[in-house]
């Protein structure tokens, strides 16, 4: 999942003069509108991921309402399972604005624009977990202090310490695509040529390294994530030029193989041992859709949904994809268990806490660290 990220093109005068596009096709240099339809869609796949913590699977949420999710939403829970194909789509739109965001950009502009927006509401989410996790009245186990300071490092997973927050795995795959992208084109310089190379040895070495079974090159390469990435960043290769062959190509392939990851790790025979069954033909119908959005999005099709309060969604999305989770556990069983609130009344009531909680933190922690960050990052300077 990746953090709000301006959606404004490279707006530079001469910008796209060396990416290989020629100047008639090449994204005009005066800056275009924000694109609001992908802050909404934004939103949309951290609804789709609440839905699924919420009535999509069983574990700490059971405890929650008091019994399966399946008991609470009869009919709804089969399509809540779904939901987790949110961060899918993310991880698409992920593609498109990183690329976006660091072409033409040098490599510490890039870091200090990418750290200023994870850390803070990250930060934020993790102390305010912690601090809730150890009340007396919450049922539910904090980590360790120590585990809980290496999670503010984002480095928890690979050092093996326990999570603080249960969606922190996508951030973990966000950094290696962030780590990938900066040494591979940012830091060269973007052009339309190193992007376009970047896609296809990624692709091609991502599938080598599934069928070579190496678990130090699936650490970095994430095969089953690489092609929503590679999708996204195609997708913005598009977005300069609709009539790049080559971009259509990326895409493509990118769908094809994304969507058999998704049906390989959500998909499995109707078992009455497990909480949901997916169908296959809804996976792939879920996953096309994710790109079919985003990419209707960059060729300027969406560009009437331009609603100004879908600026303030995308903002929100973030800090809500973070806290929504592990909270929503405890404003669940308040809400339900405690307060004998219906089922649905419960799950709107909680959205609406996470979203309200969201906009704290990015008014109050976002709106004053985020900047602060940036600044420092882009004007430090190293001592000899």
């Amino acid at each position: 999942m990746t953090a709000p990220a301006s959606t404004l093109p490279e707006s530079r005068p001469g910008a796209g003069a060396s990416s290989g596009i020629p100047r008639a096709a090449a994204v005009p240099a005066r800056a275009k509108p924000r694109l609001r339809a992908l802050d909404g869609l934004r939103l949309v796949a951290a609804l789709m991921v609440a839905a699924y913590h919420y009535g999509g699977r069983d574990g700490e949420i059971a405890q929650a309402w008091g019994s399966s999710p399946r008991l609470q939403f009869p009919t709804a829970s089969e399509w809540f399972a779904y939901g987790c194909l949110g961060v899918q789509i993310f991880f698409v739109i992920s593609g498109f604005v990183i690329c976006m965001s660091g072409w033409g950009r040098p490599l510490r502009s890039f870091f200090a624009s990418r750290a200023s927006r994870l850390l803070p509401s990250y930060w934020a989410a993790i102390l305010l977990v912690t601090a809730v996790f150890a009340l007396p009245v919450v049922a539910y186990d904090a980590v360790s202090p120590s585990d809980a300071l290496v999670n503010l490092s984002m480095l928890q997973q690979p050092l093996g310490a326990d999570r603080v927050l249960g969606v922190c795995w996508t951030l973990w795959a966000e950094l290696r695509f962030y780590a990938l992208f900066a040494l591979c084109v940012v830091l060269p310089g973007a052009s339309r040529a190193r992007v376009v190379l970047f896609c296809a040895v990624w692709t091609l070495a991502a599938a080598l390294t599934e069928a070579a079974d190496q678990p130090l090159l699936d650490l970095v390469l994430m095969p089953e994530y690489a092609p929503f990435f590679i999708g996204g960043i195609g997708v913005y290769l598009l977005h300069r030029d609709r009539r790049d062959l080559t971009a259509w190509g990326i895409v493509g392939v990118s769908w094809l193989i994304g969507q058999h990851y998704a049906v390989a790790g959500l998909w499995h025979a109707p078992n009455p041992d497990f909480f949901s069954y997916r169908s296959s033909a809804v996976i792939i119908a879920v996953v096309t859709a994710g790109f079919a959005a985003v990419l209707l999005i960059a060729l300027g099709h969406l560009d009437r949904v331009d609603w100004r309060w879908l600026t303030v969604a995308g903002a929100l999305t973030y800090p809500f994809y973070l806290v929504h989770e592990h909270l929503g556990w405890v404003a669940v069983e308040a809400l339900h268990q405690g307060f004998g609130l219906p089922s649905y009344a419960t799950l709107g009531l909680t959205v609406a806490a996470m979203l309200v909680l969201a906009w704290l933190l990015n008014r109050y922690v976002e709106g004053w660290l985020t900047p602060a960050i940036r600044k420092g990052l882009l004007t430090a300077r190293g001592r000899p």
